[in-house]
């Protein structure tokens, strides 16, 4: 599918009556787009029984932000954490917006990837008897992809580089059909150009559809709906009866995807939108490559899904940081170093586990943001935790013994809160002019104009916001493709 050629209505009726019959078959009631941002208004509950883990249809109405703790109920508010100035030290409140709660896969990158599919499916573009969908990612967005894919009934392969954690590929082995569905590329994180080269062979079988979430407009469009009214619940929650001001959204790039998010929070409270990225590939700050270690983030080229020219910041982040906090925040000498030393809550230490490697990054971000904007207890920042700890004890592992020689004590915690927290500075921080957007919705020609083929025109007209806020039309115009299914399905309200 050509990713401007965005589909808004049934492109072919026999694979589209195919679909329905097959989810008729299922039992599967296909969510919207609106059920998704709202689902406490549409009633999206689930039978408690339900193990939010297992491949079961009915977890498709779990695929929001509105989980609660035991990822069983509903909640109004999505879960979040306020850090304390004692961790953070600045005075900003900062949030982190929890996705470890979403269904089977712990992370929300579910949500972009049931996006992505469902609007094939319901306009006829794949069929799932037939075709199988390729999830080319770094790690979460594939297993949200294979997990997506197995229950709608359709074969999903992962296409991910094989550095990437050990937990990813243990739970890829419990989820695909055959093992083949598993393709690890060369690399790791910042390899992406190789997982493009993988697609590239396997889009030459007619039957492979390769769901890009770097170039697929449905990622954008699911966040700046869901994602983007989820954390303004968040705000709204943490601020209401004071003066707070939502002042920054921080979100590492990726896909980009999450990015989207921020263009609604600056709609509506004219908050600055903050991209981070690991100083070990420093694409936007520098116009640099290399190679890091935070998982999910920074990948050597710009997404095309990527709002470059509404952005008004881009912070680097260390994967030193990242690596030895989260060795910090998920052992128990640097548990207990948080809880003596920096009076932090048995909660809120028990709830930095949900908090994964790409979070800390963010948090580490979010620090250096409000130190360069002399932000005060006034202001607020929300950022995500796209997973959770759990995705990453092989890296706390490697941290462990590369950095520390297996012997993490009271000591080495001391050292790592001082020097990746308390010690954070406003290095690597670069506030957006235009000419400095210019030059990186610039970089992005290389990779999908010279090398991926998308005509200079389509390229160039994502330049204006007029173009992403048209996007979000569709959004009435695929919730009506996807109730229309679910009516033929029987599967409707």
């Amino acid at each position: 599918m050509n990713p401007f050629q965005l589909p808004a209505s049934i492109i072919d009726h026999t694979v589209r009556d195919r679909t329905v019959r097959r989810l008729r078959e299922a039992g599967v009631r296909l969510p919207t787009f609106m059920e998704m941002a709202d689902p406490v208004a549409a009633s999206l509950v689930v039978e408690q029984t339900v193990d939010p883990d297992s491949p079961d249809p009915a977890n498709l109405r779990r695929v929001h932000w509105h989980n609660a703790a035991d990822r069983r109920h509903l909640t109004e508010t999505p879960g979040y954490l306020e850090l304390p100035s004692a961790l953070t030290g600045v005075p900003a409140r900062i949030l982190v917006v929890l996705g470890e709660r979403f269904p089977m896969i712990g992370a929300h990158k579910v949500l972009p990837a049931y996006a992505c599919l469902v609007v094939r499916l319901v306009s006829g573009l794949f069929d799932p008897a037939r075709d199988k969908a390729v999830w080319p990612s770094t790690g979460n967005y594939c297993r949200g992809g294979v997990a997506i894919s197995r229950i709608l009934g359709c074969r999903g392969i992962a296409v991910l580089p094989e550095g990437m954690s050990a937990e990813r590929f243990d739970w890829l082995a419990r989820w695909v059909a055959d093992p083949a569905d598993v393709i690890r590329t060369p690399g790791s994180e910042s390899n992406v150009k190789e997982i493009y080269d993988t697609c590239a062979e396997l889009a030459r079988h007619p039957d492979n559809d390769v769901i890009n979430q770097f170039s697929e407009f449905p990622n954008y469009v699911v966040h700046r709906i869901c994602t983007g009214r989820a954390l303004a619940k968040v705000f709204e929650h943490a601020g209401r009866g004071s003066s707070a001001r939502l002042a920054a959204f921080v979100s590492s790039t990726g896909s980009a995807g999450t990015l989207a998010a921020g263009d609604h929070l600056k709609a509506t409270y004219g908050a600055r939108i903050v991209a981070v990225e690991p100083v070990g590939c420093p694409t936007m700050l520098y116009n640099g490559y290399g190679v890091h270690n935070i998982q999910g983030i920074g990948d050597k080229h710009i997404p095309l899904i990527q709002n470059v020219m509404n952005s008004d910041m881009v912070v680097g982040v260390s994967d030193l940081s990242t690596d030895t906090v989260n060795v910090l925040f998920n052992t128990p000498e640097g548990r207990a170093f948080l809880a003596e030393r920096k009076g932090l809550s048995d909660e809120l230490i028990g709830a930095l586990g949900s908090v994964g490697i790409s979070g800390i990054a963010n948090i580490l971000a979010a620090i250096k943001a409000a130190k360069r904007l002399d932000l005060t207890q006034d202001d607020v920042i929300v950022t995500v935790a796209t997973d959770g700890a759990a995705m990453y004890g092989s890296e706390r592992d490697k941290a462990l013994a590369r950095d520390f020689g297996n012997r993490f004590d009271q000591v080495a915690a001391a050292e790592v809160f001082g020097r990746a927290l308390a010690g954070v500075g406003e290095d690597h921080v670069l506030e957006l002019g235009h000419r400095d957007r210019q030059r990186i919705f610039n970089l992005g020609y290389f990779t999908w104009v010279e090398q991926q083929g998308i005509p200079l025109a389509d390229f160039d007209q994502r330049r204006q916001q007029r173009f992403w806020d048209e996007l979000c039309a569709l959004v009435p115009v695929w919730d009506e493709l996807i109730e229309s299914v679910n009516r033929d399905a029987g599967t409707g309200r």
